[in-house]
């Protein structure tokens, strides 16, 4: 007999309900494991892990790699290879958090290596390379984002662009391929200051003499008198030399920002489409001044005042980004990506303007509401918001 119930389409849901009812007599109707789901999902994709800083790695002279473990022993979370954690820090008093990209294979789930490169006037960088301790007690979230490789639509021809620690995420990607039955092209082109600079720079290269899918190509900007590589910068000559035909690529794209303002053009120079680009934000834009849309009657040293409705105010520059100021003066915003992607850090703007720069993927209901994310907002002026 066919049941009159739409839902009946759905394979299994018939059996589930008859399963139901039969135990339903026998004194059950499985709320004893309504939480069951949940708490599957909550050690999935948990929203704080403690964890031990068990070895300190260092890389190169401003680079190191944590490696960082369970506090409680259990295993980690699993992640796919070009995922971030947002680890949280107290620096110099301030509570505030970072995304780092893992650099680990995502077949090991022991410890995440997070690897950091200290970034000239940073503030949380400098802590993470020089402050920290083996042993040390840290605290971060699960796994997040989608910088990862989709064999349904990314293909198995690829192209990784990376600048400074822009290439943690390629190492856990290449460790996954190169162990992998059937592992897709990839091509590694590594821009660095010095040869100094170049993370992970002999391990990249014993792999790619090892497996004939992989070319790591590195290109210095600033070369000693006896380095004979690939120097200057990522344009659209040197990718198209080093590259060749471009069609069936794929082109993953991670570092400093100064690095996604002159390689993106040079991709597009070139003809590669942008549903062909992948990038993997990294912070805020430094010089927002020279974005288009900034008022041109506002300098970055301009000093506004925030007030943050039933809570207080403070004072601070319009060109600091407004999740900094608020945890500078001891707001607290929930935060992940800080580079406009994720959304967890929107606040309301009740009153007031703030600069809201293109990558802050805001939504038309956002805009059409008040709503921005704090972590890319700039104050154009007074702003009062509500957190």
């Amino acid at each position: 007999m066919t049941s009159s119930n739409p839902l009946s389409v759905l394979a299994g849901y018939d059996a589930a309900q008859a399963k139901q009812a039969e135990l339903a007599q026998s004194g059950t109707d499985f709320t004893k494991d309504r939480f069951a789901t949940s708490k599957q999902i909550a050690a999935l994709h948990p929203k704080r892990l403690n964890l031990t800083v068990r070895r300190i790695i260092r890389e190169t002279g401003t680079a190191v790699t944590l490696r960082l473990a369970r506090s409680d022993g259990e295993m980690l979370p699993p992640f796919q290879a070009g995922q971030y954690v947002n680890l949280f820090v107290t620096v110099d008093g301030t509570h505030t958090a970072r995304p780092f990209a893992i650099s680990s294979p995502s077949q090991i789930r022991t410890h995440y290596d997070i690897t950091v490169r200290e970034v000239p006037g940073g503030f949380v960088s400098p802590y993470l390379v020089r402050g920290l301790t083996e042993g040390q007690l840290l605290q971060s979230s699960g796994p997040m984002g989608t910088f990862y490789h989709n064999p349904l639509f990314h293909g198995d021809d690829l192209v990784f662009l990376a600048g400074g620690s822009g290439v943690a995420p390629a190492m856990s990607m290449i460790h996954n391929f190169l162990s992998s039955a059937r592992p897709p092209r990839f091509h590694l082109i590594y821009g660095s200051r010095n040869t100094g600079d170049v993370i992970f720079r002999e391990q990249l290269h014993q792999l790619a003499d090892r497996h004939e899918t992989l070319t790591v190509d590195e290109v210095i900007s600033e070369p000693d008198a006896d380095y004979s590589g690939h120097s200057g910068f990522l344009n659209a000559d040197l990718i198209a030399k080093l590259v060749g035909p471009l069609e069936g690529k794929t082109f993953y794209l991670c570092g400093p920002n100064a690095m996604y303002d002159f390689c993106q053009p040079e991709l597009t120079k070139l003809g590669v489409s942008e549903r062909k680009v992948h990038v993997e934000a990294n912070g805020p834009p430094p010089v927002p001044n020279l974005l288009g849309g900034w008022p041109a009657d506002v300098t970055l040293d301009q000093e506004v005042t925030v007030t943050v409705r039933g809570r207080g105010s403070f004072r601070t520059r319009a060109g600091e980004p407004l999740l900094n100021a608020l945890e500078r003066n001891g707001f607290q915003v929930e935060n992940a990506c800080r580079s406009g992607e994720c959304s967890l850090c929107r606040i309301k703007i009740l009153s007031g303007e703030v600069f809201n720069p293109p990558q802050s993927r805001l939504r038309s209901s956002d805009r059409a509401f008040g709503w921005t994310h704090a972590c890319v907002a700039y104050p154009a002026g007074d702003i009062e918001i509500l957190i």
